[in-house]
This record gives C-alpha cells, sequence and structure tokens, in this order.
C-alpha cells in the first residue's frame, strides 16, 4: 500500500532566480520544466499545491536602470516581473497536462485574475496549481511576506521554500566544509542564531500563524516528494 503524503495542502516558494538555470537572467526552458515536473509529481498523489513566485531573474536585467528610482516604483516593477513569471510557469504546467490559474494581487484582467481567496481556495480543491503573482500588491513587502500571507489564507498545512542548497545549516555549506543541516529547528533558535530562513516579517507571521517552513532544496531530484511524504528531506522550521 503506498504510504500517505503528510501534507495535504501546501504553499511552494520559488525564487525568481530559481527559473535562470544556468543563465544569467531570463526563464531557461530546461529549468523551469524541471520545477514543475517535481510539482506534477505530488500532484497527481493529490497534493493542492499554490505557489508564490519571485522576479527577481526578471528585475536583476533592469537592476542598473533601477538604480536612484523610487523604492515604491521599483517595487511595482518587480511585481510586474512576477507576474511574468508566473504566466511562464502556468504555461509549462499545462504543457505537462497539469491545469493551472494565475492570480495576481495587481489587477491586470487582460493576463491574470486579480487575486480572490474564495476563488483560490475553490481551484486548490478542484486540484489545480494555483501560482500568486504580483507580491502582496505593495511595494516594501518582500514575495517572502506575500508567501507566508497567502500560505495563512489558504490554510495550508506547511510552507516549502525552494532554495539552491538543501536546507538551513550551521554555515554556508559552500564555504565552509564544517557547516552542518540542521534536520529540524525551532523559530525561536532560529532568530536566536541569527539564521536567515527568509525575511523577518514573513519569518514573523509564520511564527505567529503556526505556519511551519520546510526549506529544502528544489534542483535535488526528487526532493519535493520527500518533503511531502514526510521523509528526511530539507530542513523543518517549527514553532
Amino acid at each position: 500500500m503506498t504510504k500517505p503524503a503528510k501534507y495535504k495542502r501546501v504553499l511552494l516558494k520559488l525564487s525568481g532566480e530559481s527559473l535562470m538555470g544556468p543563465d544569467a537572467f531570463g526563464i531557461n526552458r530546461d529549468t523551469i520544466m524541471q520545477i514543475t515536473a517535481q510539482v506534477k509529481e505530488v500532484v497527481e498523489m493529490g497534493v493542492e499545491v499554490a505557489i508564490v513566485i519571485g522576479g527577481g531573474n526578471i528585475f536583476r536585467g533592469m537592476a542598473q536602470s533601477a538604480k536612484g528610482m523610487e523604492r515604491a516604483t521599483a517595487d511595482y516593477m518587480g511585481m510586474m516581473a512576477t507576474v511574468m513569471n508566473a504566466l511562464a510557469l502556468k504555461e509549462a504546467f499545462e504543457t505537462q497536462q497539469i491545469k493551472a490559474r494565475v492570480q495576481s494581487a495587481l489587477s491586470m484582467q487582460q493576463v491574470a485574475e486579480t487575486y480572490a481567496r474564495p476563488k483560490a481556495i475553490q481551484y486548490l480543491e478542484e486540484g489545480k496549481v494555483v501560482i500568486f503573482a504580483a507580491g502582496t500588491g505593495n511595494p516594501f513587502f518582500t514575495t517572502d511576506t506575500a508567501a507566508s500571507l497567502r500560505g495563512v489564507e489558504m490554510n495550508c498545512d506547511i510552507m516549502l521554500k525552494a532554495t539552491n542548497v538543501d536546507g538551513v545549516y550551521t554555515a554556508d555549506p559552500k564555504t565552509n566544509p564544517e557547516a552542518r543541516r540542521y534536520q529540524q529547528i525551532t523559530f525561536d533558535e532560529a532568530i536566536s542564531q541569527n539564521l536567515k530562513v527568509m525575511d523577518a516579517t514573513a519569518f514573523a507571521l509564520c511564527r505567529e500563524q503556526k505556519l511551519n517552513i520546510v526549506v529544502f532544496g528544489i534542483f535535488k531530484p526528487g526532493a519535493l516528494k520527500k518533503v511531502i511524504m514526510g521523509e528526511d528531506e530539507g530542513t523543518l522550521v517549527h514553532v
């Protein structure tokens, strides 16, 4: 008998940079198909998946132009970059016969639905992947904060923060061979050790709302499924 998934509904936080693959910026087709294939695997297990996507892969290419810009204007530009990424993700899912919907915190009805919590929950219950774009719709808030907010609003069981590293370490594993991966750690321990799991606002919201976080490596084959099954993959940050 197949072991059931540990989590029924999850919020997956993807950085825009995760879509670049080996490229300097933009969207790498092979990379986005690899990521969506991992999500497809868990969707086909009956897991409901919501995604919040960043925009760094696109906005990075405009970063020089944004220098000296008013912060709010630059943030709105970044939000629109996340919409482009969300549309690319939707297309990649549908190429793999997975139904997906994009909801944007900024109103742009020609390309995406405007965010509506009841509709998003309905889509999840129907087995569709819901991709949340444009962050919170407000400047001065990161997409980490948007992920925490949507995770709470969607009543998700867990937030999954996809990174280039397979968990939270005692030090940077790229520069310190003695660095050790935490299997699990509490919110309080992460704060006291100044471990940068995500930005402070997002982290505080997850802690307050008791939304646990798993930090894992999105490019490790099968990692997402292992996390969903409750196996020792990544780092669990818990209350």
